[in-house]
Formats: C-alpha cells, structure tokens, sequence
C-alpha cells in the first residue's frame, strides 16, 4: 500500500498530522460515494447490483489513481484509510457473525464445511502458485475463492500485507465469477439432478455473498435458499480462524520469534472479540443493523483508497492469471461440494 510517490513531504498541509490526512479522506469517501451511488443505480435498474459498491470502489479509485499518486497532498488521508479504516471496519464485521449457525447446521455438515474450505484454501493457493502468482496475491485469491469473496479478501489483506495492487486485482475476479456463478448454478442443479436442500448445500459452499447465494438459490425453491443461507453462513464463521493463523503464519514469516501480539494483529483479536459477543449476546440486537452498516460502508471507503494507490500496470499484468486461478480454484471447491454432498448422503 505505498505505491504513492510523495515528492514534497515538505508541503505546509503535511507538517500538521491530521489536517494532513483530510484531503486524502475526502478524496476516498468522494470515491466512496461514487461506488455506492453507481450500486444503487444498477439495483433500481436492473432490480440487482451485479457490481458491489466495494468492487466499484477500487475500480473507481484505480480509475482515477494516476491523479491521486501525482499529488503528495492526499496521500497521508489515502493512507490511513487503506489501513486504520479498513482494520476498524474488520473489527465491527466481526459483530454479523454468530456461531449460532453451527448448531442448527449439525455437527456433520460443519465438519463437511471447514474440510471443504479448507481444502479449498490449499488448492486455491497452490494453483495460484503453479500459474506463478506471488504467494501474497495467491493467499488473497484462495481466501477470496474459499470464505467469502471480497469481504475475506479486504480481511486477509492487512494481515498479509498485500500491496494495493494484489488486493485489486483479487478483487476483480469476485465480479466477473460472482456474476457467472449466479447464472451458471441453475443449470448445474439439473444438470447433476440435485435436490432442493443439495442445490442450497452447493450453493452455499461456492457462491461468494449472502445476496448472491439467494440469487442463485432461488431457482430450486425456497428450502434450497433456507438450507444455502445456512451453509454459507456456517462458511462466513471460517473468516476468524483463517486470518487468525494467517497471522501466525506471515507473523512467522516476517521475523522469528516474533512475541504473539507482533503476530497476530490487534484487528484479529478485536473481531474474534466481536463474534464472541455477538454469539453471547453481549451486543444490543438493535445496534447489529447499525454496526453492520457502518463495516460495510467503512469497508467501502478502504476500498476506494486502496483504488486510488494501485498501479494499473501491475494489475493488468498479472489480472489474466488471476482470473485463470480463481476459475480454476472455484472448480476445485465445486468438485469439493459435490464430494461432501454424496459423502454425508445430502437426499
């Protein structure tokens, strides 16, 4: 996330620390705002947004990231929504996330589930690998294949260290396979005679979004989209473990004998924090809509940053084999789902 040349740090707006950051943070809820409106504009047209504000976020942001990376002046406010806001926004999603889904899947299905991401995190990566991704971009693509598409990767991202650039180009995958995943899914329902409840169960194994498991649940009736709701959500709880050890594993990576806090960062702790509460109903059901608002459209204004510092170079550099990786590894946890429908006998 430093891909902005500052070539005047001298300037009189960058001696005073927080004003210093308020063009920058202008400039991202400016961008910010753009994506949400241009969503809002998809939905009341086509009565759903194929594009995320998140995702239209960084494509905005990277349209206008020349501009951005010329002016020293936004650079301090870029930044610290790339990194404080997007950390802050992580901690409050940890509140839409209650493990109360683990006991109303059952105790074989959720074992099924954390295989199936799991495996499907190794895979993930080591496709991405063989088709020569750096190991931070793959690790974003297999989470993002994995969990829970764009908000796994915007999650994964910060603990990792990924570059602005990895990050947008792992999210550029989450549109294009969100869309086809939606349109594909019926056809594959008929294609392998599933079941309501099977077509749910595979739904809710390999579409990224809640939204978007609905969509593509929908043709095969209401207990499909009962049932794929339900698995996804049961996946969605994968997201605290999986950036908790990615925090010891690049923890690791970084330095050795590094103490547990230096490993794990404090935005880790402060989701997992936030699900324990959330699941001990530590949090006011009445402030959960509001908190879960506020992680959204923080999230959203991380992303437009984070757009506004990515070098368009890089990103069409490698985007062909991101795409590439991420069709393969959404292959790979499509034959997965398959695999744990016929082995726990899904009717």
């Amino acid at each position: 996330m430093s891909d902005i040349s500052l070539s005047s740090a001298s300037h009189p707006l960058l001696q005073n620390p927080i004003a210093s950051r308020i063009p920058g943070i202008l400039a991202s809820i400016a961008v910010a705002a753009l994506a949400v409106a241009a969503a809002w504009v998809e939905e009341a047209v086509f009565g759903h947004a194929w594009l995320e504000g998140l995702v239209l976020a960084i494509l905005i942001g990277a349209a206008a990231s020349t501009l951005a990376r010329r002016n020293p002046v936004l650079r301090p406010g870029i930044d610290f929504c790339a990194k404080t806001v997007l950390e802050v926004a992580i901690v409050l999603l940890g509140a839409s996330i209650s493990v109360e889904a683990l006991g109303e899947a059952g105790l074989g299905l959720v074992a099924g589930i954390v295989a199936v991401v799991a495996l499907s995190l190794a895979a993930g990566y080591a496709v991405s690998r063989a088709l020569g991704l750096p190991p931070r971009l793959a690790t974003l693509v297999a989470c993002g294949n994995s969990i829970c598409g764009n908000s796994a990767i915007a999650a994964a991202a910060p603990v990792i260290r990924a570059e602005s650039s990895e990050i947008a180009a792992s999210l550029s995958f989450t549109a294009f396979l969100s869309i086809l995943a939606v349109l594909i899914l019926p056809v594959l329902y008929v294609a392998f005679g599933m079941s309501a409840v099977q077509s749910g169960v595979f739904a809710g194994l390999t579409v990224y979004a809640v939204p978007q498991v609905l969509a593509a649940a929908a043709p095969a009736g209401p207990v499909a989209i009962q049932v794929g709701t339900l698995v996804k959500l049961v996946r969605v709880l994968m997201l605290g473990p999986v950036i908790f050890f990615l925090g010891l594993a690049f923890g690791r990576q970084e330095g050795n004998r590094l103490p547990l806090t230096k490993m794990v960062p404090w935005f880790i702790v402060g989701f997992l924090l936030m699900m324990a509460m959330r699941s001990l109903a530590l949090i006011p059901a009445t402030a959960l809509p509001a908190m879960q608002s506020v992680s959204a459209l923080l999230t959203v204004v991380a992303m437009a940053a984070l757009g506004l510092t990515v070098d368009m170079g890089s990103v069409m550099k490698s985007g062909g084999r991101v795409v590439t990786a991420a069709l393969l590894s959404l292959a790979c946890l499509a034959a997965f789902a398959v695999g744990l429908i016929r082995f726990l006998g899904i009717a």
